[in-house]
């Protein structure tokens, strides 16, 4: 890596994710021909193609694809450093990633974007919605401070704080008769019409835990990304689909759907914020937590 700086790495990383020479210059908060100028000297002083440019498409060389663990952990241990730089000054201040389960950003950033802005004001926020799975590595990795997902979260290296528990009900088509007597068992066969998000959602494994005694090969899976998506599939009539109580509210306002409870015991589900155990950003993620905790859960499944 001699001879190679900081900021070209960057824009290996960027491209590396994207694959898109626009969308990588965008995400490194350049001009894409800035970004191309820096890929193409890192390439000729590496003395080695690393990115093959398509008339539609950007592919990774098998020399890049070899780079990018090692460049990466390099920008994390960078970011490492910059991290440990802070202590000692005011708890958030300045930037911090944190990443968010889609499940719950649209329904929990409302609510707790004035509070964060309202007690530290000088905090610069940088979010990013995606799965579990990508939230993770992504902290792993240095690029996330912490992120907000639903637990079991399995990795050893976390550290893990409860936020709140958030029960689970059912969409369903208004006036469908197999729903006309609430409460639902969970193994009713009504449930066979269930409706998933697609594989990387944890919501998606969350539903076949709740209904786990239906047969799963009567589960439909569209390959929806979005509980929105979801919502409209069931206000058509297409089926049903589990939701979480936080998302209930705005969703009992759309036409043709009607949100009903799960027999007692109610599932549901725990919502936690993640960290590494490098107790570097610890006390300002014990202090976000408390931020969270602290909201009204009345308003949380309004």
């Amino acid at each position: 890596m001699i001879g190679l700086t900081i900021r070209q790495m960057q824009y290996f990383e960027a491209l590396a994710q994207t694959l898109h020479f626009g969308r990588a210059a965008k995400l490194a908060g350049v001009s894409q021909p800035a970004l191309s100028s820096q890929i193409a000297e890192m390439e000729l002083r590496l003395n080695c193609r690393l990115f093959e440019r398509g008339s539609k498409s950007v592919r990774m060389t098998e020399e890049a694809l070899a780079m990018l663990p090692r460049i990466e952990r390099i920008l994390a241990d960078i970011r490492e450093i910059e991290t440990t730089a802070r202590r000692g000054r005011p708890a958030m201040e300045g930037r911090f990633r944190l990443g968010i389960i889609p499940t719950v950003a649209p329904y929990l950033l409302p609510h707790v974007l004035p509070e964060l802005k309202r007690h530290f004001p000088a905090l610069q926020l940088e979010l990013r919605e995606a799965v579990t799975a990508s939230l993770a590595e992504d902290t792993a990795l240095g690029k996330l401070d912490a992120f907000i997902a639903a637990v079991p979260l399995d990795q050893p290296w976390l550290i893990t704080e409860p936020l709140f528990s958030d029960r689970f009900f059912l969409a369903v088509p208004a006036g469908d008769p197999a729903f006309a007597s609430p409460p639902v068992p969970p193994e009713s066969p009504a449930l066979e019409r269930l409706m998933l998000l697609e594989e990387g959602h944890c919501l998606r494994e969350q539903a076949l835990a709740v209904c786990g005694s239906v047969r799963p090969v009567a589960m439909a899976s569209y390959g929806a990304t979005s509980l929105t998506t979801l919502l409209q599939m069931v206000a058509h009539g297409l089926g049903v689909t589990l939701i979480p109580e936080m998302a209930a509210g705005p969703a009992s306002a759309m036409r043709d759907l009607k949100i009903v409870p799960f027999q007692e015991p109610v599932p549901q589900r725990t919502i936690c914020l993640a960290w590494r155990r490098n107790k570097v950003r610890h006390d300002e993620c014990v202090e976000l937590a408390k931020i969270i905790r602290g909201l009204d859960q009345a308003v949380l499944a309004a």
